[in-house]
């Protein structure tokens, strides 16, 4: 599998939006402080991912995502979640 995921920082609520293979590995990299783009971001939410089988859905997925279409599509899929999670 490979995963496309988002992580809001409870610091700045601000987003990252990632790629991996092993979501759970990669969610305990960030929170550890061990991902250089989060370190001074922490703590974080993983507040959605999603699993593709293909690597190359996954990847242009995280690629859209990061283009002002796909911050507005985030914005409106996760709009409770980012309200519930303002600072």
């Amino acid at each position: 599998m490979h995963y496309v995921y988002i992580l809001l920082s409870l610091r700045d609520g601000k987003l990252y939006i990632g790629y991996t293979n092993d979501l759970r590995s990669r969610i305990q990299k960030h929170n550890a402080g061990k991902v250089q783009a989060t370190k001074p971001r922490l703590p974080l939410m993983l507040v959605y991912y999603k699993a593709h089988l293909d690597e190359q859905e996954a990847r242009e997925r995280e690629i859209f995502f990061k283009t002002g279409w796909g911050r507005k599509f985030i914005q409106d899929k996760l709009a409770r979640t980012l309200l519930k999670a303002k600072i």
